[in-house]
């Protein structure tokens, strides 16, 4: 019998090899097909009293990235399909489906021949509770084998047997640690925490897994066996009891209550040990069933994995354009911003010409990057040859000259359109005809500065943010003149270097400064209500927000904030700013020279080291401070929401952003906006324009027309529909209708 997906070869010795190897996918992932597969091949191996025993390894360079997204579709649509018509019929087929992969993994594992998982690369997800489940699990020694179950980071958690599995060979604590946060393991770690048997080198991975088998693997789990007892004792023990309170006090820390996913990690893990396997696994459908159904959960997997997906892949890319093939990357300006985006460039192993005023300067920026890439050194993620490589694929320059060549250049200077006018002349005199300009500004509108370029439909923006090393977010700006190739060679060039792109129209701050502007006002409006700073901080946190304002406008700077708001009164008048913000920001720059981080005082206080920063206790005596007993905290929590939800419905209704997957993606990638949400527009859809507008004119009624409800969700709101319904951007008629 043949397979699409795996390939079966039994040797002399009776020992199946099962190869995973998918046609036309550079990864392995679970589909309905795969399992279909899988399931028909452990009944051939169960059933032939040739075969010993099996190992299961992959054909491609990883392992396999766990399940397909479409996957995950299908059963949300089949779930919504029925839940119109009978809703305890829908729960009840969705409970069916989540089970359908442990159930596999179940009958692998109590089939009654050994099973070994030979993992090479990637393991994550479905793919390592499948190897979780095999008797066996040797691993390369390769330094890219990473393994892990990431579920929670999209709303979810390990639904096919993780949960059981995982505390039944390591530590609760371990356990738990590693499930909660989704983090990767390396193989030294995962063998450490007994999650693997043997790390090998990848030569003789096939090899070894094949000896596990000759030497008499037992065909049976250890949870399987009479007498199991749990690593690091039972649930009620002294153990249990040092670490429960303490694991449930900690999530609620880290997480606020917003993620129930995590918190379904506890309950699956403390009850599924309290029972035997099997009715551990039915706790964990039950929860997993449950969780599926939760906004979090729908909203999460839509936006970070679904549609992060869809954008990494190229979906706003124009189809009728070729690829490009980058073959010279030019970077003017060799400052932090342009060093850090040479250094991304040459790691992804693309030549790039840093430029700046003298040949030091564009040295110093080249230096940078040698810096980086040596604390991956000690970090063990890269090796002095790998440095050698990167460093001699960065040309430093002062002549604008070794631009000739370049497929696209960036310019990274100083935030001055005057500036910026030189510097496109002088890098448009040596320029090909067909090679694009980019800017890398963060304001200033991409259609005003094109009008320096004698070819203004091969200028663009390429907005990084900082640090770029780290940010994995990228705005590309589209001018009026802009054409399809420069977006496709700007797409590309993203894509090259491993960041997620979002596609955004031209207006002063693009789409997501806009937003953390309104994040960063609605905190000066509550310290001018004489909300207590440190409210104003937790608050922030509890809705979800990784960095308070405050924080983060110490971190931007305070005295950039002055010039931004200048800048906007000279540019749109004096109601452009509210006059109180500027008093504020006036007072902390020009009187108390507190401008942030970089002078180590902002709106707290930067003390050496390792005393850590904390609240500047001067700020609470700027305004008349309210009683923090009658503050409801709730309602902090929504403003710093609403506000953000807000300005993104604007920035949608205005044309600037036309796809809701890049307003969704972009919010929690850029400023990390409540992930829980699934983003922006997810939060308006999640609870439902009719209500969220409800609440936007309380808010408004009360704390200002910062809360004024575009007109675009009025309408939904009558209408009843979902920004994913109205912008649709699997369909022609949203792309019309965003257009």
């Amino acid at each position: 019998m043949t397979y699409t997906n795996f390939k079966l070869d039994v040797d002399a010795d009776g020992i199946a090899l099962v190869t995973w190897d998918m046609p036309d996918r550079s990864m392995n992932v679970f589909t309905e097909e795969v399992m279909k597969e899988l399931d028909t091949i452990v009944d051939r191996v169960t059933k032939d009293d040739a075969v010993k025993g099996a190992v299961i390894t992959s054909g491609k360079d990883t392992f396999s990235g766990g399940a397909d997204l479409t996957m995950l579709k299908r059963m949300f649509q089949l779930f919504h399909d029925e839940k119109a018509r009978d809703q305890k019929k829908a729960v009840e087929l969705l409970f069916e489906n989540t089970g359908k992969m442990g159930g596999l993994f179940r009958k692998l594992e109590t089939s009654g021949k050994p099973w070994v998982s030979a993992i090479n690369g990637t393991c994550m997800g479905g793919a390592f509770e499948m190897s979780l489940a095999c008797h066996g699990r040797v691993v390369s020694d390769d330094p890219a084998v990473k393994m892990g179950l990431p579920e929670v980071k999209v709303g979810i958690f390990p639904g096919a047997g993780g949960t059981q599995r995982v505390p039944r060979l390591t530590n609760q604590q371990d356990a738990l640690q590693m499930m909660t946060t989704g983090s990767s393991l390396t193989a030294s770690r995962a063998k450490a925490m007994g999650l693997v048997h043997e790390v090998v080198p990848a030569k003789k991975l096939v090899e070894s897994a094949k000896k596990m088998i000759k030497a008499g693997l037992k065909p049976v789990q250890p949870w399987d066996e009479k007498g199991f007892k749990l690593p690091g004792g039972p649930i009620y023990s002294a153990a249990g009891a040092n670490l429960w309170p303490a694991a449930t006090a900690i999530l609620r820390r880290e997480t606020y209550g917003n993620y129930p996913g995590a918190a379904s990690i506890l309950k699956s893990v403390y009850e599924g040990l309290l029972v035997p396997f099997d009715t551990a696994l039915k706790i964990e459908q039950r929860y997993f069933t449950k969780i599926l159904q939760t906004t979090e959960a729908g909203m999460m997997i839509r936006s970070l994995f679904v549609s992060l997906q869809e954008l990494n892949k190229g979906a706003r890319r124009p189809a009728d354009i070729k690829p490009t093939r980058l073959k010279k990357i030019g970077v003017v300006g060799a400052g932090f911003m342009g060093a850090s985006i040479a250094y991304v460039t040459a790691k992804a192993g693309i030549p790039v010409v840093l430029l700046d005023q003298s040949v030091d300067a564009a040295e110093k920026g080249k230096a940078h990057s040698a810096d980086l890439i040596t604390k991956e050194m000690q970090r063990g993620k890269a090796t002095a040859e790998e440095k050698d490589v990167l460093l001699g694929l960065i040309t430093a320059s002062a002549d604008y000259a070794d631009l000739d060549g370049a497929d696209l250049v960036i310019e990274a200077v100083f935030e001055d359109r005057e500036v910026k006018r030189v510097v496109t002349e002088k890098a448009e005199a040596v320029l090909k005809p067909a090679a694009i300009y980019a800017s890398n500004t963060s304001t200033l509108p991409i259609t005003g500065l094109a009008k320096a370029s004698s070819r203004p439909k091969n200028f663009i923006g390429i907005h990084f943010f900082s640090p770029v090393d780290k940010m994995m977010l990228v705005e590309v700006i589209l001018g009026k003149k802009t054409s399809d190739k420069a977006l496709a060679v700007a797409l590309d060039f993203v894509r090259a270097i491993k960041k997620t792109p979002i596609v955004v129209n031209d207006t002063r701050g693009f789409y997501v400064n806009r937003c953390v502007l309104r994040y960063m006002s609605e905190s000066y409006n509550m310290l001018i209500e004489g909300v207590p700073p440190a409210m104003i901080e937790n608050a922030a946190r509890m809705a979800g927000m990784p960095v308070g304002p405050l924080a983060l406008g110490d971190e931007t700077a305070i005295d950039l904030a002055q010039k931004i708001m200048k800048a906007a009164v000279v540019d749109l008048g004096e109601k452009a700013v509210d006059p109180r913000h500027i008093e504020l920001v006036n007072t902390l720059v020009d009187k108390y020279d507190r401008r942030g981080r970089k002078n180590g005082k902002g709106f707290y206080d930067y003390p050496a080291k390792p005393a850590k920063k904390h609240l500047w206790p001067e700020l609470k005596t700027l305004f008349p401070q309210q009683d923090a007993d009658k503050i409801d905290v709730e309602v902090l929590k929504q403003r710093f929401l609403f506000t953000i939800a807000l300005e993104a419905a604007r920035v949608m209704e205005e044309g600037i952003v036309t796809d809701p997957r890049e307003a969704d993606v972009g919010s929690i990638l850029a400023f990390g906006f409540a992930p829980y949400t699934g983003g922006t527009l997810s939060y308006i859809d999640g609870m439902g324009a009719a209500k969220f507008v409800e609440i936007a004119k309380g808010l408004q009624r009360k704390y200002g027309a910062q809360f004024r409800t575009p007109k675009l969700l009025l309408e939904m709101a009558e209408k009843g529909e979902t920004f994913y319904d109205r912008f649709n951007p699997y369909s022609v008629e949203g792309k019309k209708e965003a257009a």
